[in-house]
Order: C-alpha cells, then structure tokens, then sequence
C-alpha cells in the first residue's frame, strides 16, 4: 500500500497564486500545509518545482503528492476542558490562564493542543505540535478559543480568519484614562530590535500591518476597561498596542510591568463569533470575566 496519495488539478482560473490556488482546491489542506508541500517538493507545476508565490496560467496542470499521516509525536494528557460547545467541526472551548495552546521548546506537554488529542477526527502528522490549533491566544490570556476536529474545518475556519470576518472581542483593563473614548490603533508590528522574545511597533518595512479598535467601557480610579476589537491578528497585537500608546495592560510584565494586585495580564477573550463550517450558520459565544479579573476590578473599585 503506498503511503502516498496523488491528486491532479487543471487550472481554470488563472493568475491565482499556486498555494491559494491548491488550498482552495483541496479542502484536506490548509494554505499553510500547501506552502509545506511546495516547500518540499511534493507539487509540481506541469511536472516542474514551483514556489508557492507563482502565478498560474489557464490549462496548467498541477500535480500533488500528499504523505498519508502518520501518528502524531505529540502526547495526549487528560487536562480537563471548558467545552462552551461541540458539532463534528469544531470544539468552542473557554480556556483558562495559564495553559499554553500548543507546546514549545522544553515545553512538551501539559498543553492545549495536548489536551484536545483524543477530540479530533483524523491523525495530525508526526511533529505536527499545533493540531486543531486554528488561532492562538497568549498562555495568560484567559477566555474563548476554537479547535478544528478535522482537515476541512480547520482550512474554513482558517479562511475565515484570513478574511477577518470572524468577530473577536476581548476586556482589557489598562494603565490610565485612555482617551477617546472610541479609537483606532494601527501601526505595524515587529520583532523588537532589541530583544527577539519581545514584539514592538516597527516601521512599516520591518512589520506587518496591524489594527486595534478599542471602546471605554468604564473608567476607574486611575485605570480604563477597554473592549478591544483586533482586526488583524499579531502576535501579541493588543498588548503592544496599548502599550505603545502609553496604556499597556495591566498585570503585563513583558510589556507593562507586573501589578500589585493581579499576578497575570487583566485581558481576557469575552466575544467570539464565526460562521460554522458545515452550514454557514453565523453563531456567537461569550465568556464571563473569571474569579481572578474580577476580584482584580474590585481591587481598584472606589468605596
């Protein structure tokens, strides 16, 4: 039995980019997993190696070679989960501070994406560390994530994020009385010059483009609750942006400073709405602030 599974497409649509082209074709893989793919070798373009980036032409025939998975090396642990909701696409899951979504150097187990191994309906590649995994949130960012149980949802979802038009929404308490009221924050987001671990805002040459909405929701003794809407998705977009404002996060030890009365950030994600894969049907989930954030309002709460 091979351990290879072959597929051919004709190009009908031209001047499409060969990985859009491929992940649009071939709902079993994400763009991501079409890149990887290209990378390797395992698509050609009338029987040539091509980059991912080339522009197709009418009647072009593509050709890819697609591994069969082989059991993950990522370990399965019993963590137990806030599953908020569950079809045959998708897990909606509350997740706690302090559990990390996928695992990192010298951080192997006891993670998300460790805990969800036993829900999906396919098996993730050998040294595939982030299956199901669709978005992230930060280890000490508490609130709502999605994981995608199989192959199809996760390419859907993963088009919907890339269109941005899945609704996030998060609770933020910052430093200050941030002013306006209502406000965009955009400006692009880098690795920190100075420091590799950190994110910053860079010039435009060395960042991505990067865009916050932020709403007061209330003002209290010295700090601002914000409802933040990010519109793109950086790694640790909302905290350097509010930091670079001159507000950052409360209880943000990267970008802040650590807080006398909460041992982790106060952001939190509440809002979280997406359309489901198998139906179209637009549906929305909302978390409550947890035990932590708000005892960490009543700290700072006059009287």
């Amino acid at each position: 039995m091979s351990d290879i599974k072959e597929r051919e497409l004709v190009v009908e649509r031209p001047g499409v980019r060969l990985d859009k082209y491929v992940a649009e074709c071939c709902p079993e893989l994400s763009r991501t997993q079409a890149q990887k793919l290209i990378a390797g070798g395992n698509i050609r373009v009338n029987g040539q190696t091509a980059k991912a980036g080339i522009k197709l032409n009418s009647g072009d025939r593509i050709t890819i070679a697609i591994p069969l998975s082989v059991p993950s090396a990522l370990a399965a642990d019993m963590i137990p989960l806030s599953v908020l909701y569950e079809d045959e696409d998708l897990m909606v899951i509350d997740k706690p501070a302090g559990l990390t979504v996928h695992p990192a150097p010298g951080h192997p187990r006891g993670t998300l994406a460790n805990a969800i191994l036993s829900h999906l309906s396919y098996s993730p590649d050998a040294g595939d560390q982030r299956p199901g995994i669709v978005h992230r949130l930060d280890k000490d960012t508490s609130g709502l994530i999605i994981i995608a149980k199989n192959l199809q949802a996760h390419a859907n979802l993963a088009n919907q994020f890339r269109t941005r038009s899945v609704v996030k929404v998060y609770l933020a308490l910052v430093r200050g009385y941030l002013s306006p009221e209502d406000g965009i924050i955009e400006a692009p987001i880098g690795r920190s010059s100075s420091d590799r671990k950190r994110m910053a805002v860079v010039a435009a040459t060395r960042g991505r483009p990067a865009q916050t909405r932020y709403h007061v929701v209330n003002y209290i003794d010295g700090y601002s609750l914000l409802e933040v809407r990010p519109a793109t998705g950086r790694t640790h977009q909302i905290r350097v942006h509010l930091a670079a404002i001159g507000h950052p996060v409360i209880g943000d030890a990267v970008y802040g400073g650590k807080s006398p009365f909460l041992a982790r950030q106060f952001l939190h994600a509440s809002k979280l709405g997406f359309h489901l894969p198998s139906t179209g049907q637009y549906v929305e989930f909302r978390s409550e602030l947890p035990p932590d954030l708000r005892q960490a309002l009543k700290a700072i709460s006059p009287g």
